[in-house]
């Protein structure tokens, strides 16, 4: 769960995003041998892709990773190892055999490669691109909206591409449910649930810092149901910076 200022999360939560990422998962397992084993799922930060991944990794054992923007191939390959309770060893060329073994051994045990801009900017793209050909097992590269037009220049890569998936915003269901489990004592209406998710503008995260909100508002007002009205001149988090203050000369 999407755990913003330590609220507490009580189990996965199957929002529309989860399902999209589940369905391009299983797309991927269950595809006939001869089709592309790699899939992109794409969009904006804040939409909940990271969540999304972390319940298929569950759901399917998948190993998964998220690629900083300092890794090498070397650090890239490490921590797949690492991920599959292994100890790196030997040269990079051993620990690309031994990622490659270990995902081929178990074709249907998906590789998810999280901030995968980074495999593009990073020169990484086709290493990966190598461990899926070689191993034959599915690979799911996370990352922003911008994603696929950073691959297209990849050919060998793009053609190996079976979907594309673009991440949706968070809608008025997924807002009802990231309620029911942050503010499990009191029932925010739906006119404040359709309010916060425009003012967050369908950011999953976003979302998710105006419940934590709205369950301490109806906790210090002693309510257990909280409206739009209710509210009343609660500041929604917009993710805005603040503006900067002002100070009289004797401050």
């Amino acid at each position: 769960m999407l755990n913003a200022g330590g609220a507490p999360v009580r189990g996965p939560i199957a929002t529309a995003n989860v399902a999209q990422f589940m369905a391009l998962t299983r797309k991927l397992i269950e595809r006939d041998p001869d089709a592309p084993g790699i899939g992109v799922f794409h969009g904006p930060s804040g939409f909940g892709k990271t969540y999304a991944s972390i319940f298929a990794q569950n759901k399917t054992k998948a190993l998964r990773v998220e690629v900083r923007d300092y890794w090498t191939k070397k650090t890239l390959l490490k921590n797949i190892l690492a991920e599959a309770g292994q100890v790196a060893k030997g040269t990079i060329s051993d620990m690309a055999e031994e990622v490659i073994r270990i995902l081929g051994d178990d074709p249907s045990r998906p590789l998810i490669v999280d901030e995968a801009d980074n495999l593009v900017e990073r020169g990484l793209i086709e290493t990966v691109r190598s461990i899926q050909s070689t191993s034959t097992a599915p690979v799911i590269l996370i990352g922003e909206e911008l994603l696929p037009s950073k691959i297209q220049p990849f050919e060998r890569v793009h053609n190996r591409v079976l979907d594309w998936v673009p991440a949706q915003p968070s809608d008025l269901d997924d807002a009802r449910s990231f309620a029911t489990q942050l503010c499990p004592d009191a029932e925010i209406a739906d006119d404040l649930l359709s309010e916060i998710v425009r003012r967050s503008e369908g950011r999953a995260r976003r979302i998710v810092v105006n419940l934590v909100r709205a369950a301490e508002v109806a906790r210090r007002r002693g309510v257990s149901n909280l409206t739009l009205a209710s509210w009343g001149d609660t500041e929604f988090f917009e993710s805005r910076a603040p503006s900067a203050r002002k100070f009289g000369r004797g401050a």
